[in-house]
């Protein structure tokens, strides 16, 4: 096996504990101040002398990954839908992280989401590419307005009358008097491969693969 450099891009919240056990289970132990979310630490050795992992924002995972600052990650298919990166391969849907993409609006707004009647609509989202090209699908332009948190006041606050988010429980949409309307995609974290380091390390970063695979499996 190379002795090149691995490294493996992690995302930081939620994800990162359903991700930990998976990491484990193919054989890699981060140092214990991987799991101490007040270190200042940014690169984490591991029990593989050549293999460290970095804590980093979901968004962030992709990026690092198709630029090669990384060989392998996390990442949910929101993030690799939104940025369709060609650099990057998935062969592996670890069955984590699930939740939905969704349009969500204020339960009394009052022309509901006939899309047969809709030829504009203003968007508040973390997704603007998705989100597009989801209503241009069915005819609507879509203005997307940039948010990277707190999607459910632009709503409250007159920024616009719609998001698009993430959803996991709806607890907070409906806190803040908001529902779903629709679903854009159903979302899993996968494991994501640079296809520049698979071309050029096949044997290493293919026996990655087959181990995080075999993790997913159980006993």
């Amino acid at each position: 096996m190379s002795q090149d450099p691995l490294v493996i891009a992690l995302p930081k919240g939620r994800i990162l504990g359903e991700a930990l056990p998976i990491i484990r289970a193919a054989g890699i132990d981060p140092e214990p101040a991987f799991s101490d979310e007040s270190s200042r630490k940014l690169l984490f050795a591991t029990n593989h002398p050549h293999i460290s992992l970095i804590r980093v924002r979901s968004f962030d995972v992709a990026t690092f990954v198709a630029f090669g600052g990384a060989q392998l990650g996390i990442a949910g298919n929101d993030v690799l839908v939104e940025f369709d990166y060609s650099e990057i391969y998935a062969p592996l849907d670890l069955g984590i992280g699930k939740c939905r993409l969704s349009l969500a609006q204020p339960k009394d707004l009052a022309d509901g989401l006939d899309l047969g009647r809709l030829s504009h609509v203003r968007i508040a989202t973390k997704y603007p590419h998705t989100t597009s090209r989801w209503f241009a699908d069915r005819g609507i332009q879509a203005e997307c307005v940039k948010l990277n948190g707190a999607m459910e006041l632009a709503p409250v606050l007159g920024l616009c009358p719609r998001i698009v988010d993430l959803v996991s429980t709806g607890n907070t949409l409906k806190a803040n008097g908001l529902i779903e309307v629709d679903t854009l995609a159903q979302i899993t974290s996968r494991l994501i491969v640079n296809r520049t380091a698979l071309k050029v390390r096949p044997k290493e970063i293919s026996g990655w693969i087959d181990k995080f695979c075999s993790a997913t499996e159980g006993p």
